[in-house]
């Protein structure tokens, strides 16, 4: 049984070296979740595809080259016309040929589809891209979501120690006969208040760790730990960076924008490829056969040297009438490069949308900070007060426990408009082009 738990021990060295050896910055989540992330994985196995896709379309240029090898027997009754006596015989023969086909033009579809090809892996690299971004926004909220559920466990933490301090400063001065019985019992109903707020902010941290482990794709571990983040003043109350047409020109290069770009310029050459197919189509063949037979005098290499069939030919097709299906594919083509032409207005139109509603967010959250801050401050100050006048026995138990309710909620709404106004300016950042890290 000792055995058993050192070698389990041994082999979860690797997992607890990985989970609890060292804090977990928000840059180290981003990216363990990049390298790890199922759906990236599906998305490069797409990429994957197209590039082959690509060698495929510069192959179909090549000649076509096929050979053939055929052995036949026939055998049955016949007649000999010397004695008029039926025989049976067996005829064998060999034939082998090689040819190739090569096209020649064809409306440039071939060159077209190698293009058509090469922008669908960009436009496969812009997805990718796209759904990094999206991951590490996801991510981006979930950790700051769990910097504020342990601001808020401290703030409670905090709270909770000094009304336990208070309960028995208030107990001694009730037992000295200067503090009536009725203040005591409601600090300790506010203690008993604070310690259900505690265990909540506790609860709270957990389940937020659980959401961003969950986010990472990694087994639950309490020894996962993230780095503690404290922003100083003048990266929170800084002014908005530019104005939001600012920042659209500088979100122009995002891949949302450049795969729908790619979008347009592949349906323009597809628009080609099927205007080519509309073309006649001019091919070379050329080709190489001979043959034995038994049934001939000679060897069978000497058959094979005197029955060389060489061949050259060029071809034409011409297309006259189909049921109308190519002029029905050149129009469907020509309406794809119209709609891949609104779908890059339209996303134009989305993100610009986007980063006004981002860039209103942070200016209202600014507000709301600088709002909550104020109030933070004068709660602060409000209990101070309070309290101070309750040791004197000039407030009641009342009074300090509304104070205190106050304060802590004071303190919560700051640390929840802080960290949402800086979760906007990330946002704000990352249209922008600037990685986002703490």
């Amino acid at each position: 049984m000792g055995r058993f738990f050192i070698l389990t021990a041994i082999l979860l060295l690797p997992a607890l070296r990985l989970l609890g050896g060292e804090e977990w910055s928000l840059e180290r989540c981003i990216n363990y979740a990049l390298e790890n992330n199922v759906e990236i994985m599906q998305q490069q196995l797409v990429l994957e595809q197209n590039k082959n896709n690509i060698l495929q379309s510069k192959l179909s240029i090549l000649p076509n080259v096929n050979g053939s090898l055929n052995h036949s027997m026939n055998w049955g009754k016949s007649v000999n016309v010397q004695d008029l006596q039926i025989m049976t015989t067996l005829a064998q023969s060999t034939s082998a040929s090689l040819s190739a086909s090569m096209p020649i033009f064809g409306g440039l579809t071939n060159i077209n589809s190698i293009k058509s090809a090469g922008i669908e892996f960009k436009i496969s690299e812009q997805q990718i891209e796209s759904l990094k971004n999206n991951i590490t926004i996801q991510i981006t909220r979930a950790y700051l979501q769990l910097l504020l559920a342990m601001e808020i466990e401290k703030v409670a933490d905090e709270s909770f120690k000094s009304t336990g301090a208070q309960v028995e400063r208030t107990r001694n001065m009730v037992e000295a006969g200067s503090q009536a019985y009725s203040s005591l019992l409601e600090v300790e109903s506010q203690l008993a208040n604070e310690r259900v707020q505690l265990v909540s902010a506790q609860n709270d941290v957990k389940s937020n760790y659980l959401n961003l482990m969950q986010i990472l794709n990694m087994p639950y571990d309490t020894l996962f730990r993230v780095v503690p983040y404290e922003p100083d003043d003048t990266y929170i109350f800084r002014l908005l960076p530019g104005t939001v047409d600012d920042i659209f020109e500088e979100a122009l290069d995002l891949p949302q924008i450049k795969a729908a770009e790619y979008s347009l310029e592949k349906s323009k050459v597809d628009y080609k490829i099927q205007k080519g197919a509309a073309y006649p189509s001019i091919s070379l063949s050329a080709g190489y056969g001979t043959y034995y037979s038994d049934s001939r005098e000679g060897a069978f290499f000497s058959q094979f040297e005197d029955n060389r069939n060489p061949s050259l030919g060029f071809g034409m097709s011409i297309p006259i009438f189909n049921g109308w299906r190519g002029n029905t594919s050149i129009r469907n083509a020509k309406l794809n490069v119209r709609n891949a032409e609104l779908e890059l207005v339209k996303s134009h139109q989305n993100l610009y949308k986007e980063i006004q509603q981002a860039y209103n967010d942070a200016i209202n959250a600014h507000a709301k900070l600088e709002a909550s801050k104020k109030n933070m401050e004068m709660a602060a100050e409000s209990f101070k007060n309070i309290e101070n006048k309750f040791n004197l026995q000039m407030a009641n138990g009342t009074d300090y426990t509304v104070a205190r309710a106050n304060l802590f909620k004071a303190r919560s709404e700051y640390y929840q408009n802080k960290f949402q106004y800086i979760f906007q300016l990330k946002i704000l950042d990352f249209y922008r082009g600037i990685p986002i890290k703490l």
